[in-house]
């Protein structure tokens, strides 16, 4: 009975620093897209300040999503059907093309790259956030 409490503890953890982790990395991007007007009428460099400053919780974030999803893999996979397993490549995809359209955004030096790679990171993460929840069941 205790290694049984012991399992599910352990699946409790592991789904909630994966969501808590997903909180951040999608829910900080659409919040920053929001506010940015606002940071942006403050003038200067306000901007890429508030940049860095997300970047400190947004890659550490995406670092215990991809730790935390390689262990949602290794504790769900096995028996799972071929359509499952199919969706998990897809998401694992898209997991990737986020994190480096996130890299070549904070990396872009012009407007329309900034916003084109922005754009990019902020879809693909919301679709791997939607196929995550598709894996959950």
């Amino acid at each position: 009975m205790q290694l049984a409490a012991l399992a599910n503890t352990l699946d409790a953890v592991r789904l909630s620093l994966h969501v808590l982790a997903a909180t951040i990395w999608v829910g900080g991007q659409l919040v920053v897209a929001g506010i940015l007007p606002t940071v942006r009428s403050l003038g200067g460099d306000a901007s890429k300040r508030v940049a860095r400053a997300f970047g400190r919780i947004q890659w550490p974030a995406y670092a215990v999503l991809l730790i935390t999803g390689i262990w949602n893999v290794l504790a769900t996979k096995d028996g799972q059907p071929s359509a499952w397993n199919a969706v998990l490549d897809v998401k694992i995809a898209i997991v990737v093309l986020a994190g480096m359209a996130a890299y070549l955004h904070q990396r872009s030096k012009s407007t329309l790259w900034l916003a084109a790679w922005g754009a990019v990171t902020a879809l693909a993460s919301t679709g791997a956030l939607v196929l995550g929840v598709l894996l959950a069941g």
